[in-house]
């Protein structure tokens, strides 16, 4: 056996070699320089050693590999920002160079004479997917576990390690279109329906079906090497062909609106690579990922939804010093939809829960919000009929709050009423434990004022989840006055253990994402009000890049419940502090219509019975004189909602409700789907650069209104050539610290 610090290699008597990729100290396995410099010390191992008949490679971990590190990627982006601003005419040459490496080295594997076997045995995505695809024969293990990807689309860049070619040489080229541009995950059966995957078997076959592969003749050579090799469908010029590729852009750019260059290029780089031979494919595929890395899209989605996404989860804001929570027992009170929800994802996540309501029907009713959720999950084959099962047994009804005497924390979901919130907060603290932490789960009411009513507000905190609790990946842990230490660290602790990403906001009305989703949603009223007409509104937010229009997220949210924050905004504030003519529009829609959103059935959509869609209520359009749709600038429209949102970002940070770049970029996206390709709201304005971006506040603030004004920070950022990921340095901390 040779032993390198991240594989071991073991012959066997039939002379295939077995190579078990099993990273020190990690979890899951991933792409850094060292595994780079091993693997090619492999393959010449393997090459020179003659008793060696195959190799087939696989990982010692429960899954195959997430592709590459975080630290890989952002070396990338260092490197080519170091290279530029020494040398700007060979900073490109230089950074296509380095993303050739991976390129090369797994071309090198894949012509190195001997065949290889890729065993797949769990998540294999990006490299490592490539990877396999280099590998002469891949077998797959039929365990759920298996989800085969090329996700880098998702983060702003596409697959650049042969990935592009070698996909579209295997399957058909809609299929691998689909796959490439969607990031979508395939099972082990699609995988091998798609041609990606030559065998699937049970996990204890895994090795033994690879070996076999070997020893029953598997060619060294990859199909494309082959004399004569033609792509599945005949290639590019053929009468399907020419069904797909005019379509292909089309349909491409009604589902981005052209704001992904990632996305564009493996159209460009599987259509170009197509017609040429494979390593000229590969340099075509290299020179695309070179321009794409070189993207202000490109940086700012892997900053926020690679690297920061991934540290925020890893607990960055987690105060240093405080052992790590064990949760022998949450509670959950308030059985409605909300808390309901609550509970079943801290039982998916292996927590006994204990479900409490005010008598044992409504918190029975809560539980079947669960029984409801996992029924649907094992007939989709996410969960088998035990787990499901044993999910289920995780959750306790109760009408006892005298059940919560063993609770390490305690999640209040009841109606935002603050007298209803004070009873349950007294009632719960009867019985709950010293140093035991109690959250809030509330949209609307601050929770320093929530606190008042603790006995001890240091325990006290907020932790707000976004409906469905279930699919919502973002959770808000709001800090009050008086929070301490370890109740956020438990707080964070918790949603880390149901799987979620948190984001830390100090207490204000509305927090982070409600301050920006409303006002996403009041640029639509001021729209409206205008008379541009609604279906403009909504066409121009989805062509900004936000996944629904305002009016239709406002439908989602509940009219009414707008209706309800802007009175209790003008009972706190006073009258100014809302748009009067905001406030008649939605009067209207509630009191006179009855119009109150997707719950009854009709707000500014009318929602028939299924099969039929949803449709904008035509009479919507009566309300205000429309304008022709030629007299409107779209771009301007398009402007005004990335505009409002990120505006609205800046003063929470200006007011220090968010303190750190990350949070507001990751909770913008995840929150409320905030254009994934500028990277979130605050990379929206660096991306953009702080001067133009205030140019363009006041451009818009002379016509649209003073919310536009550029607020005193960002003023003060332009004037200095600052951004917010400088000023607001997130990784300062642990700079001093080194």
């Amino acid at each position: 056996m040779t032993t390198y610090t991240n594989f071991t290699v073991e012959t066997d008597a039939d002379g295939i070699a077995l190579v078990t990729w099993d990273m020190p100290g990690k979890s899951m396995n991933v792409f850094t320089s060292e595994v780079l410099e091993e693997l090619n010390a492999i393959i010449d191992q393997t090459v020179a050693d003659s008793a060696i008949k195959g190799v087939v490679i696989t990982s010692g971990k429960s899954s195959f590999s997430g592709g590459a590190d975080l630290s890989m990627i952002k070396a990338m982006f260092t490197f080519y920002q170091d290279e530029k601003a020494k040398s700007p005419d060979t900073a490109a040459q230089k950074l296509f160079d380095l993303v050739g490496r991976m390129t090369g080295l797994f071309r090198k594997l894949e012509t190195s004479g001997k065949p290889w076997v890729s065993a797949i045995n769990g998540t294999c995505m990006g490299g490592a997917l490539e990877m396999s695809l280099a590998c002469h024969g891949r077998v797959a293990s039929n365990a759920k576990s298996v989800k085969i990807a090329l996700p880098e689309v998702k983060v702003g860049i596409f697959p650049g390690a042969g990935g592009t070619q070698r996909v579209a040489r295997l399957a058909d080229a809609q299929s691998a279109l689909q796959m490439m541009t969607t990031g979508q995950s395939l099972t082990a059966a699609r995988a091998k329906a798609m041609n990606l995957v030559h065998q699937v078997v049970e996990p204890d076959q895994l090795i033994p079906a690879a070996k076999q592969m070997i020893k029953d003749g598997l060619k060294p050579v990859a199909p494309w090497d082959e004399k004569g090799f033609k792509a599945p469908g005949g290639g590019i010029w053929t009468p399907a062909a020419a069904q797909l590729w005019p379509a292909a852009p089309a349909i491409l750019r009604r589902e981005t609106s052209g704001n992904y260059p990632g996305a564009l290029a493996i159209l460009k780089s599987v259509f170009e690579g197509l017609q040429v031979p494979f390593d000229t494919a590969l340099k075509i595929e290299q020179r695309y990922f070179t321009e794409v890395l070189q993207t202000t899209e490109a940086f700012s989605m892997i900053r926020s939804l690679f690297i920061s996404m991934q540290e925020l989860g890893k607990g960055a804001r987690r105060p240093a010093g405080i052992a790590k929570t064990e949760f022998k027992k949450v509670g959950v009170v308030g059985a409605g939809f909300m808390g309901a929800s609550i509970a079943y994802v801290t039982a998916a996540a292996g927590i006994p829960v204990t479900l409490i309501d005010r008598d044992m029907d409504a918190a029975n009713k809560g539980k079947s919000v669960s029984e409801g959720l996992v029924k649907d999950s094992v007939g989709k084959g996410r969960l088998t009929q035990d787990e499901g099962a044993a999910l289920l047994a995780r959750i306790t009804p109760s009408a006892a709050y005298g059940d919560l005497t063993d609770a390490t924390l305690v999640i209040e979901a009841v109606f935002e009423d603050r007298d209803v919130k004070k009873a349950v907060i007294e009632a719960v603290e009867a019985v709950l434990p010293e140093g035991a932490i109690f959250a809030s789960n509330t949209s609307t009411l601050p929770i320093s004022g929530l606190a008042e009513n603790s006995k001890r507000p240091v325990d006290f905190i907020g932790v707000h989840f976004f409906s469905p609790v279930e699919k919502m990946m973002l959770t808000e842990v709001i800090t009050g006055k008086q929070t301490g230490d370890k109740a956020l660290a438990v707080a964070l602790d918790y949603v880390a253990a149901i799987r979620k990403t948190p984001i830390v906001v100090n207490d204000t009305r509305g927090f982070f994402v409600n301050r920006c989703v409303f006002r996403y949603i009041h640029e639509a009223y001021d729209m409206l009000i205008e008379g541009v007409p609604p279906a403009m509104i909504e066409n121009s937010a989805k062509m900004a890049g936000m996944p629904v229009g305002p009016l239709s997220l406002n439908d989602e949210v509940a009219i009414d419940l707008s209706q309800k924050i802007l009175k209790a905004t003008v009972a706190d504030l006073g009258g100014t502090a809302v748009d009067p003519q905001h406030l008649a529009l939605i009067n209207k829609l509630v009191d006179d219509l009855d119009r109150r959103g997707r719950k009854n059935g009709k707000g500014f959509y009318d929602y028939p019975a299924k099969p039929a869609k949803k449709s904008l209520w035509p009479e919507l359009k009566t309300f205000y004189p429309q304008k022709k749709p030629d007299e409107i600038d779209v771009a301007v429209l398009k402007q005004r909602f990335l505009v409002t949102i990120a505006l609205e970002a800046a003063r929470t940070m200006e007011e220090g409700i968010v303190t750190d770049p990350r949070e507001a970029d990751v909770g913008s996206i995840l929150g409320f789907g905030f254009a994934p390709y500028t990277g979130g709201v605050l990379s929206c304005i660096d991306g953009m650069g702080v001067k133009a971006f205030v140019v363009l506040c006041e451009t818009l603030a002379t016509t649209y209104g003073a919310h536009f004004k550029p607020t005193a920070l960002l003023n003060d950022m332009a004037a200095k050539g600052e951004t917010f990921y400088g000023r607001f340095d997130p990784y300062a901390g642990a700079k001093v610290a080194a």
